[in-house]
């Protein structure tokens, strides 16, 4: 049965001031899961979790940052991970990263205000700084598509589009503004490298066209809409119910997830006159979503695991199932002076058992993919506030 299907996943700790991460082989069976886990021990000053996170699937590397002002980059060898790089040029807290497969560019952003895109030359990734023209700390960054461009969101009330400019040797930015009223606290691009979603505090989830003349050709239409010149809202759902923390377009870009504080995750669909559909769940707030295929859905939060919804058309959004592995409860034989121990202290003679029946142990704060077909998800990762990464393969 579903139930019993093999999820394989690897988790890491990878806590900043420990360099050398040592393995630790465990099998834990609960049906047929099988959990190897990887984590190096952190000492008194170690950092407690990690602020953002992205991948390179080939080879396998890990770009984050343990929430600081320097990113760690970490390559899988046999079984281990190493650290090869460490990128130091921001000042403030670094909150987000992207990393550009084709092109293997990284671009960070952090609360000094600040972008950088990092090059690999000679072995030595080096920054480039870009002009984003910001009052305020920057909150999340993300490549396009065909990797010409990035999108930031910041505290000052507006998205950068940042491209890069030839003819000055240097990376530039425009703003839209139109209608955002707080901090963007999440971006996600259309396939079709034009169109642009954007959460934000201010309750609000919209849909703007990002088009860049200097840079790229006229854009055909869209069910989003037919007329996009640069700053044009084709979307503004205003009864998000709380902070829209993540947004996520479908494989095909006709349909665009998102997940507020309210505990709700809802659906536009662009092909339906872009109906919204909004399912309450019954869990903490959702902070992070991502397509698995064009129906399936996964979203994570404060409940320190994923869930996986599925949409099958306006009104038909459904939750379907949790992720991950339940952990295996291992009591050792209590010995009998033990056994009074716990009655003389706490009138009773169980032991204290504190960890949570997940994965991670605290708050899942971002989910990115790490390995996509052209329709479907193949891999996916996710960080949270218990300093852990986990590696999971999707299988709807």
């Amino acid at each position: 049965c579903s139930s019993r299907r093999l999820l394989q996943s690897e988790v890491f700790a990878l806590h900043s001031r420990t360099p050398v991460l040592k393995h630790v082989s465990v099998q834990l069976r609960i049906g047929a899961p099988v959990l190897s886990r990887l984590e190096q021990r952190p000492n008194a000053n170690a950092q407690q979790f990690h602020s953002a996170h992205a991948l390179q699937d080939s080879p396998a590397k890990i770009a984050i940052s343990p929430n600081s002002s320097i990113v760690n980059i970490y390559q899988k060898k046999g079984k281990d991970w190493s650290k090869i790089h460490e990128l130091k040029e921001h000042s403030g807290r670094i909150t987000g990263i992207d990393w550009a497969p084709e092109s293997n560019r990284i671009v960070t952003c952090a609360s000094d205000r600040n972008a950088y895109v990092w090059t690999l030359k000679d072995g030595v990734w080096k920054p480039t700084l870009v002009l984003v023209r910001i009052n305020r700390a920057a909150t999340c960054v993300k490549w396009s598509p065909q990797e010409n461009k990035f999108a930031l969101g910041s505290g000052a009330k507006l998205i950068s589009v940042c491209y890069f400019e030839k003819e000055n040797d240097w990376w530039l930015s425009k703003h839209i503004k139109k209608g955002i009223c707080s901090t963007v606290l999440s971006l996600d691009w259309h396939p079709n490298n034009i169109l642009l979603a954007a959460g934000s505090a201010d309750l609000h989830c919209r849909v703007f066209s990002a088009y860049i003349k200097e840079i790229e050709d006229k854009p055909g239409p869209t069910p989003w809409g037919a007329k996009m010149p640069f700053g044009e809202v084709l979307l503004e759902h205003k009864d998000c119910g709380g902070w829209v923390h993540s947004v996520a377009f479908s494989p095909s870009g006709d349909s665009l997830a998102w997940v507020s504080h309210n505990s709700a995750i809802s659906v536009a669909d662009a092909t339906q006159g872009k109906e919204v559909t909004q399912l309450t769940t019954d869990h903490l707030p959702l902070l992070s979503v991502l397509y698995g295929n064009e129906t399936e859905i996964v979203a994570a939060g404060h409940d320190c695991c994923p869930y996986q919804f599925s949409y099958k058309g306006p009104g038909k959004l459904e939750f379907v199932k949790k992720l991950g592995l339940a952990k295996q409860s291992s009591k050792n034989s209590m010995s009998a002076m033990q056994h009074f121990r716990n009655l003389d202290k706490k009138a009773t003679t169980e032991e204290d058992d504190n960890e949570l029946n997940s994965l991670h142990q605290n708050s899942i704060t971002q989910l990115c993919v790490v390995e996509r077909q052209p329709a479907k998800v193949e891999k996916f990762s996710s960080v949270g506030l218990d300093g852990a990464m986990v590696l999971w393969d999707f299988k709807p």
